[in-house]
């Protein structure tokens, strides 16, 4: 019975879809580039959260996620190579969640709470990026077009 379902490609074709999907873009990449220019902005502090969070070379790992951050963000609002930034992004995400925000190893309740809420802001920006990543081998809208997929 599943060999008889047919997948329905991806149609952006009702009144302000398009328009809506690069808003979404906007929002979801412009937010995430602007959070890895800030990971230049304020290094040495991001460095020393990463190196009391247990990450080996912190300083590299915050120039790395930094870097992947604006390029995966910048490549997502752009709708150029979008299943490398979605794709990117969804693993950033989901890792950075579970060794950044482990609020289930802290006792502090207040440290607790903006542990978690770290978590799970990484969680449902993943499920965007996975959300992303589906439809990445689709035509865009106002989108370059150009990927490797």
């Amino acid at each position: 019975m599943l060999a008889e379902i047919a997948t329905i490609p991806l149609q952006i074709d009702t009144p302000f879809a398009g328009e809506l999907f690069l808003f979404g873009r906007l929002l979801f990449g412009g937010v995430l580039a602007f959070m890895g220019l800030n990971h230049f902005m304020d290094l040495d502090t991001m460095a020393g959260y990463a190196e009391f969070k247990g990450l080996p070379a912190p300083r590299f790992s915050v120039v790395a996620s930094g870097v992947l951050l604006v390029l995966g963000g910048v490549g997502i609002v752009v709708g150029a190579f979008p299943v490398v930034a979605a794709g990117g992004l969804a693993v950033f995400l989901l890792v950075s969640a579970v060794t950044m925000h482990d609020f289930w190893s802290i006792d502090d309740p207040e440290e607790k709470q903006s542990e978690m809420t770290g978590f799970l802001k990484n969680v449902y920006g993943a499920g965007a990026a996975i959300a992303l990543l589906a439809v990445g081998g689709t035509a865009w809208p106002y989108g370059l077009g150009i990927g490797l997929f």
